[in-house]
């Protein structure tokens, strides 16, 4: 069985990358598409395991190569993700999470309509402002072009299928939980799984309610 492609969107100090790390850690069988980025490393960041962090000529030549399901640039830096990776991990039957921006997630979106899709949504701009404040990770003009483009992203929320507002990290990481949770139950996802079961009624011995003899 395919995996479900997860699209996980926010403004700026959202806090999706922490949800993430929740759901990494709390559900099985899910994976983690790690991006590309020109964005500097910033100090509790690992290459390969936040991002995979490039200079602008390698961004720039995998995008000549076809190398991305989506690409953006957010805040002046570049984020893109590969198709190649993504693949994988989804033909190998896990979930895979895409942390990207709502540029980004616009693109899988037009070519992936059958991706789920989830916007994380602050409690409140004040909220926001704290958060993006106490990082401590950006430069005071960083940090003012974040907040005034946060209003931009918060309302492309109407793009996406869930919205989930994260008050409280526990709470919001348990309904973002049962999100993709529910999802791996529809209908549609568990066709094999149902054949099966259908296959294992002898069906000489089962008459259809309303079948004439």
């Amino acid at each position: 069985m395919i995996g479900n492609l997860i699209i996980i969107s926010s403004p700026s100090g959202g806090g999706k990358g922490t949800l993430i790390r929740e759901i990494l850690r709390s559900v099985p069988d899910i994976g983690y598409s790690v991006s590309l980025t020109t964005r500097p490393r910033r100090p509790d960041e690992v290459d390969g395991r936040d991002y995979h962090f490039v200079s602008r000529e390698d961004f720039d030549q995998f995008r000549q190569e076809g190398g991305f399901l989506e690409f953006a640039e957010v805040h002046g830096n570049l984020y893109g993700t590969s198709s190649m990776q993504t693949v994988k991990m989804t033909s190998e039957g896990k979930d895979v999470i895409l942390e990207i921006d709502v540029q980004g997630a616009k693109m899988v979106l037009e070519k992936m309509p059958e991706a789920v899709s989830i916007f994380i949504l602050p409690p409140s701009f004040e909220a926001l402002t704290n958060r993006l404040t106490a990082r401590a990770t950006e430069s005071a003009e960083q940090l003012e072009l974040r907040l005034k483009n946060s209003y931009g992203e918060v309302m492309r929320y109407a793009d996406f299928e869930y919205v989930v507002v994260n008050d409280e990290i526990a709470a919001a990481a348990k309904r973002l939980e049962s999100i993709i949770l529910a999802e791996r139950q529809k209908r549609i996802r568990q066709k094999a799984v149902i054949h099966g079961i259908l296959n294992s009624f002898d069906i000489t011995k089962h008459k259809v309610s309303g079948e004439k003899n």
